[in-house]
C-alpha cells in the first residue's frame, strides 16, 4: 500500500493518473492547504518544503523501510522506476520523456501557476502580471504544440511527460488560452481527457474539490505570504516519517 499526501490541484492530479494507469494500490491522505495541514509536523517530515503531493511507499523495491518522496516530478520518476512503466529504459526514449518532464516542472507548471495567481487570487489585479504570465504560458503552449505536430505523445510514447503535463492544459480557459489556436495539443488533450485511468483520477478529486477565489484574511496568509520565518518548521527528519506520515488528515 502507497499513502499519497494529495489535494486536487494539477500538480496532485499528476500522481493520481500515474497510479490509476499503473493499476498500483494506494490510499489518499487529505492536505487541505487552506487550512495549513501541509504545515503539519508529520507532513513536513515527508515534504519539507511544506508542498504537496508527497508519498510514502511501505513496500519499496528494495525491501526495506518506507520510502518518503516529495516533489511531483521525483514522485512520478520513483513511480516509473519502481513499476517499470511509462519511462522507457532505451536512453533515446528515456531522455526525451526527461526532458519534457523537466519542461513542465521547471516552466510550464511554474508559469501557468503564476498566471493563475495573478488572475485570480492575487488580492490587486495588476495588468502588467496578468499580461506577462498569460502570455508566457500561451508561448510555452506554443512549444507543445510544435512537439505533437510531430508525435502522438509528448516523448516518443506515452509517458510520465503526457501525465506531468496534461493538468496543466486542463484550465487552459482560466489561464486566457484557446485550444483551437494549438490544434495538435487540442488533439493530444481529447485523447488524455478519455483516457479510463484520467478519467478515474480526476473523478478521486471529487471529494476535495472546492472552487474558491473568497479566501480568508487567514487562509491568504496561509496560502501566499509565508516566509522562512513565519513557515512553521516541524520536523523534516525522514526517519519521523513513516511512523507520522497518516496523521496530516487531521493536522
Amino acid at each position: 500500500m502507497l499513502d499519497l499526501h494529495y489535494w486536487p490541484t494539477p500538480n496532485g492530479h499528476k500522481i493520481t493518473i500515474f497510479l490509476e494507469e499503473a493499476g498500483l494500490s494506494y490510499r489518499i491522505v487529505p492536505v487541505d492547504l487552506a487550512k495549513g495541514e501541509q504545515f503539519a509536523p508529520a507532513f513536513l517530515a515527508i515534504s519539507p518544503n511544506n508542498r504537496m503531493p508527497a508519498i510514502v511507499d511501505r513496500a519499496p523495491p528494495d525491501g526495506g523501510a518506507a520510502v518518503t518522496v516529495f516533489e511531483s516530478g521525483a514522485i512520478l520518476v520513483y513511480l516509473a522506476e519502481k513499476t517499470g512503466k511509462f519511462l522507457t529504459r532505451e536512453l533515446r526514449g528515456r531522455v526525451r520523456a526527461l526532458e519534457w518532464l523537466f519542461w513542465q516542472v521547471g516552466g510550464l507548471g511554474p508559469m501557468a501557476g503564476q498566471n493563475n495567481h495573478f488572475a485570480r487570487y492575487a488580492a490587486e489585479k495588476l495588468p502588467y502580471a496578468i499580461e506577462r504570465y498569460v502570455k508566457e504560458t500561451n508561448r510555452l503552449y506554443g512549444v507543445l504544440d510544435r512537439r505533437l505536430a510531430q508525435n502522438a505523445f509528448i516523448a516518443d510514447e506515452y509517458s510520465i511527460a503526457d501525465m506531468a503535463c496534461y493538468p496543466w492544459i486542463v484550465p487552459h480557459e482560466q489561464l486566457g488560452q484557446n485550444l483551437d489556436d494549438f490544434p495538435h495539443l487540442k488533439r493530444w488533450f481529447a485523447h488524455m481527457r478519455s483516457r479510463p485511468a484520467v478519467v478515474r483520477a480526476y473523478a478521486k478529486a471529487a471529494p476535495y474539490q472546492r472552487e474558491r477565489t473568497d479566501f480568508t484574511a487567514k487562509e491568504r496568509e496561509i496560502l501566499f505570504n509565508q516566509t522562512a520565518s513565519t513557515a512553521p518548521r516541524g520536523c523534516t527528519e525522514p526517519s519521523a516519517a513513516p511512523g507520522g506520515a497518516g496523521k496530516a488528515k487531521g493536522a
